[in-house]
């Protein structure tokens, strides 16, 4: 069904000795030696869109409309999960400027609006053939990271999340936000490409490159 398509991948990446990942998506080939990949799973709800039947969500979609209904309950208390998450992941011992937070389609929706109200400051954002939530609530809004790096990917042909979303959702970002880009993938789908893997693994290698400490106790780790 088409509408399953636009739902569930959020992932994050931040600084660790190790690289661990949890769940099954292509973006995990973007983890690094010093860096962790988590990849939660949505859970399963009711979706408007598909016909009030179950299926992994991190909220209800009401509409296809750019300007229509929204769960904003529902986008709020997937963004409390989000929080927490990174919450736990800063009491394990990661400095929040070292986290990156992402995702693909709702989950790269998601990924945007729970970073622009998350008090700490995160490494950067990546954000996925998506748009921004509840967006004729910003600037106001944003409560944190309007000064960290984001990257926003977007293929033109996208039949799923349409690219006038990407691009709305970029001249907003824009008006708000220190350092935003917007690339445009000719001829991509609601997927991803080599070249959008290539720009998302510099993009990563550029905002949490290794910490010298951190290689320095892995090396002693490993003897």
């Amino acid at each position: 069904m088409q509408q399953q398509s636009i739902l569930q991948h959020l992932f994050f990446f931040m600084d660790l000795e190790i690289l661990g990942m949890v769940g099954l998506v292509p973006w995990v080939q973007l983890g690094s030696p010093h860096v962790k990949v988590i990849c939660p799973t949505a859970p399963t709800m009711p979706v408007t869109l598909n016909a009030g039947f179950r299926m992994p969500s991190w909220f209800d979609l009401r509409s296809l409309d750019a300007n229509g209904p929204e769960d904003e309950e529902g986008i709020r208390r997937a963004t409390d999960l989000v929080h927490s998450m990174i919450e736990q992941e800063i009491k394990g011992g990661i400095a929040s400027n070292r986290i990156v937070i992402g995702g693909f389609s709702q989950g790269g929706a998601l990924a945007l609006y729970s970073a622009l109200l998350f008090p700490k400051p995160l490494a950067g954002v990546i954000a996925l053939s998506c748009w921004l939530p509840l967006h004729k609530q910003f600037p106001s809004a944003a409560v944190g990271n309007t000064d960290i790096p984001y990257i926003q990917c977007h293929g033109d042909c996208d039949p799923i999340v349409p690219y006038k979303w990407g691009q709305m959702t970029a001249s907003l970002m824009k008006q708000f936000l220190k350092t935003t880009e917007f690339k445009t993938y000719r001829g991509m789908m609601h997927s991803s490409s080599d070249d959008e893997m290539r720009d998302l693994k510099s993009f990563l290698d550029k905002i949490i490159p290794p910490d010298f400490t951190t290689t320095i106790r892995n090396k002693y780790r490993c003897m």
